[in-house]
């Protein structure tokens, strides 16, 4: 247990020491302490050699194809006049609002984010596309910087964003590990599961972010710098038919009409075509639109690759095992359990990507939990809210960091912090009442009953032994006999 948590905290230090990419860290620090294990004994050669065919294993996933699918559409979105026209002709539809630009921003993070592949490259489209837009409006730096930082998360929650195809897919290995231990029956959960699970949350946080956007441009006075630029007839009709395109295509993929990967690949197509009718899709754009697909596809795969390496050593000096007997431990039961893991991904949450947690974290943490926790689905979401409240934590929260780094002039960080404040107590509001009524998190198919808010001694008790019995069976013999029931 020491040294697997050594090791995620060296890749912290060196992450925020260094800002290498996290591939290379993860991948170094597998290869210091696979090589370390192996000369002393503690891991077995044969176990590293496995490996490669893990690897191929993993690669050979169906749902791994939307990666530069999605990946595509989001380059294509960002460098087509797209944005462009969204923006103007949103800022114009909602200006009796009196918050006309901030909404349209808003908006076009709600419509954008879910498909450009991380929080980072959110806040880096965003800060190019509609941070200048709003500054010209004459919304002051710090509450354009909050609204990049606020739009860019919305692609967490909003489903089916590239984040939750990822996450559905690393919970359902989560959870057929934990039903392999347990012996329980009942169906694993999938990628539907976890977009009709966050329907209702994600629908909670973007309406309140609409609120608050509304309320602070209402009370906020405004100077223009630069009159706003009138969308013409062609924007209105291209925003138009964009935003029901680009709605249309994310409710089939999230009610399940589409698949993912067939939503992505026609969305790919649809953008593609329009581009070449409409002669913006030049030599030059093309080219930096295969550039950029192929700089996050490879920065992904590259991730996931080291993340497996990086996972496999670690389980190998029995981290997993030893963060199961812990969890069992917990006087609280499955509740408690449920609060120690989201706390450990909320801090998880304030150095890392959403991918890198996913990749790296989540296969540690949540077989143990899913052990012992009944509803796999609401365990999902609440991951996902406290995924998206984190990245919005300053000063270190993972949206606020990089949008002070793209953004040209970064407004102070107590300026900043104040007026992200009222988003993050928002998100808080939302995360703690899908905690409290898990009934909030909407299963169509239902895996098997809420977790019940309190639990007798008799069924803890007969849970706990259940887990043990399981987890001896796959320890070694010389740690069970140090090993005592609870």
């Amino acid at each position: 247990m020491l040294i697997g948590a050594s090791m995620l905290i060296i890749v912290a230090v060196v992450l925020v020491a260094t800002g290498l990419p996290a591939w290379s860290v993860l991948l170094g620090v597998a290869i210091l302490f696979g090589i370390g294990g192996a000369a002393s004994g503690a891991i077995a050669i044969p176990l590293l050699t496995a490996a490669p065919a893990r690897l191929v294993g993993l690669l050979e996933s169906d749902i791994l194809q939307a990666l530069p699918l999605y990946a595509l559409m989001g380059a294509l979105l960002n460098r087509l006049p797209l944005a462009q026209a969204l923006f103007r002709t949103g800022s114009r539809a909602l200006a009796r609002t009196g918050a006309g630009p901030e909404l349209a921003g808003l908006g076009l993070g709600v419509l954008l984010a879910p498909m450009n592949g991380s929080v980072g490259a959110s806040v880096s489209m965003l800060a190019r596309s509609v941070h200048p837009r709003l500054t010209a409006s004459g919304v002051e730096d710090a509450r354009g910087a909050a609204l990049v930082c606020v739009a860019s998360t919305l692609g967490v929650v909003v489903p089916p964003s590239l984040v939750l195809i990822l996450l559905g897919d690393a919970m359902l290995r989560a959870h057929t590990e934990a039903l392999n231990v347990t012996g329980a029956s009942m169906r694993i959960i999938n990628t539907q599961d976890i977009f009709t699970g966050a329907l209702v949350p994600a629908l909670l946080v973007l309406v309140s972010s609409v609120a608050l956007t509304w309320w602070r441009a209402r009370t906020a006075g405004r100077t223009l710098v630069i009159a706003p630029e009138a969308p013409t007839r062609t924007d209105v009709i291209v925003a138009s038919v964009t935003a029901l395109f680009i709605v249309g295509l994310l409710t089939a993929v999230t009610l399940g009409y589409l698949y993912a990967v067939e939503g992505a690949a026609f969305g790919g197509v649809v953008l593609v075509a329009y581009g070449i009718a409409s002669r913006t899709l030049t030599a030059q754009v093309l080219r930096e639109v295969l550039a950029d697909t192929l700089e996050i596809t490879g920065a992904l795969f590259a991730l996931l690759a080291a993340a497996t390496m990086f996972t496999l050593v670690l389980r190998s000096f029995g981290t997993d095992r030893a963060l199961a007997s812990a969890l069992v431990g917990l006087p609280g039961g499955a509740t408690a359990a449920v609060a120690v893991v989201m706390a450990v991904l909320g801090s998880c949450a304030l150095v890392l990507d959403a991918f890198e947690l996913i990749f790296v974290v989540v296969p540690i943490v949540m077989p143990p939990l899913l052990a012992l926790a009944g509803n796999v689905t609401w365990v999902a979401v609440l991951s996902l809210l406290i995924l998206q409240a984190s990245f919005l934590a300053p000063p270190f929260g993972y949206a606020v960091l990089i949008a002070r780094n793209k953004l040209p002039h970064p407004p102070p960080l107590r300026a900043l912090t104040r007026t992200l404040a009222p988003y993050l107590i928002a998100q808080l509001c939302v995360l703690g009442l899908v905690a409290a009524w898990p009934s909030l998190v909407w299963q169509r198919n239902p895996l098997t009953l809420p977790v019940p808010t309190h639990t007798s001694p008799e069924t803890e008790e007969a849970q706990r032994r259940m887990l043990e019995e399981q987890l001896n069976r796959t320890l070694p013999p010389s740690e069970n006999e140090n090993r005592q029931d609870p």
